[in-house]
């Protein structure tokens, strides 16, 4: 493994051209992704579906993302990363604009479908260029820096949604189709393709499947994604509980991309220290569910919304740059976007288990993932003597 190089020697070094304009274009497309929170809303208003119709469209959409990350892995190190983006982009635009133009139901499905098949493709992509544009021990803040840069954007898209929506909830897809191809114009004018395009013997390198350091970085993976899903579920329906109206939803949405902005500096060095912060982002996360369980007063949910986003800082660069950093330039696509299934699986299983723990006390959804973080936490540190001792060194 690559030696890590002292701290002070990056910590004024420039970020490459290319990485900066990858994540100001995923930030535009994340400017537009509000559509994916309504289209349940839309498929009972516009078209008059049943809410368990609604709710099977929206897994289908989710069921169809985990081929759709494979596939993206595939095309990137087969084609090369740029091309991939692109190419996931349009297919995202086409989509949408199907959902938006859709005369009923069966359109709307179809659409949901092919949306789910084409909405992954970019993300290996995406992280594989990331990391192949920065040196090794860089790969976590650069990983930070995307996740800060989306969730800024994600702040913004909710007042964009509230504009565009009370117009028509069909023009919510009509802009998230422009967003995309935005982006995708973006790259190909910004963006340097890295790699891809590996031909002979480089290609058939080791399958991630058959990487056990790989499965158990998956595994981990499910358990945090599955306690993220029922976060995002469970807080306006807590907010409303507790009492406040739904702008509340968005003020806490606001701290907690201010604290992911700030939380970035502790990212520093974090390629010497992966586990050490993925476990403190473990703890974090748990902390911050279990006071947003009982918290009542706003500004006791805000601390809660900031100690979770914190978590997440400190959790999610660490783990992507850990999985980037344990496969070759010609398959590293391919494993991220192995690892990148634990978010279709988790959007596939979380929202039925969000709904039925729900059913019980707003409390027991949270308290869930409190217990869910702090199993994955204690389980790290056996991880990472056992699979991961090269990785840390």
């Amino acid at each position: 493994m690559t030696v890590i190089q002292p701290l002070a020697s990056h910590q004024r070094a420039r970020w490459p051209r290319s990485l900066v304009a990858l994540v100001i274009a995923r930030a535009v497309n994340r400017l537009g992704s509000f559509a994916m929170a309504f289209m349940a809303v839309a498929l009972v208003e516009v078209h008059g579906a049943s809410l368990a119709t609604a709710g099977a469209v929206v897994t289908a959409f989710g069921a169809a993302t985990i081929p759709s990350r494979l596939l993206g892995g595939w095309m990137a190190d087969t084609v090369g990363r740029r091309p991939t983006i692109v190419a996931g982009l349009v297919a995202c635009a086409a989509a949408q604009l199907v959902i938006a133009a859709s005369p009923g139901i069966g359109g709307a499905l179809v659409g949901a479908t092919l949306l789910g098949l084409a909405y992954e493709i970019y993300e290996p992509a995406s992280q594989a260029l990331i990391a192949e544009s920065v040196e090794v021990e860089r790969r976590p803040q650069a990983y930070g820096l995307y996740g800060a840069a989306m969730a800024v954007a994600g702040v913004a898209a909710g007042a964009l949604a509230a504009l565009v929506g009370g117009v028509d909830l069909r023009l919510l897809f009509v802009a998230d189709a422009v967003t995309c191809l935005c982006a995708a114009g973006l790259v190909l004018a910004l963006v340097r393709d890295t790699g891809g395009r590996v031909a002979g013997p480089q290609r058939r390198g080791r399958s991630p499947w058959r990487d056990r350091r790989l499965l158990i970085m998956l595994a981990l993976g499910t358990g945090f994604a599955t306690a993220w899903i029922l976060s995002t579920i469970a807080l306006p329906l807590t907010v409303s509980a507790r009492g406040h109206d739904a702008a509340a939803t968005g003020w806490l949405l606001v701290v907690a991309a201010l604290v992911t902005v700030a939380g970035q500096r502790l990212l520093r060095g974090a390629a010497a220290r992966p586990f050490t912060l993925i476990r403190a982002g473990l703890v974090l996360m748990a902390v911050g569910f279990a006071v947003v369980a009982y918290a009542a007063p706003l500004p006791l949910l805000a601390v809660g919304s900031g100690i979770v986003a914190l978590g997440e800082v400190l959790l999610l660069g660490p783990s992507i740059a850990l999985v980037a950093g344990l496969a070759t330039d010609a398959s590293r696509a391919g494993y991220l976007a192995a690892y990148g299934t634990c978010w279709g699986i988790a959007q596939t299983i979380g929202p039925v288990l969000a709904t039925g723990l729900l059913s019980h006390a707003v409390p027991t959804v949270w308290l869930t993932g409190t217990g869910l973080c702090l199993v994955l936490a204690a389980v790290t540190a056996p991880v990472a003597r056992w699979m991961f001792t090269e990785v840390c060194r």
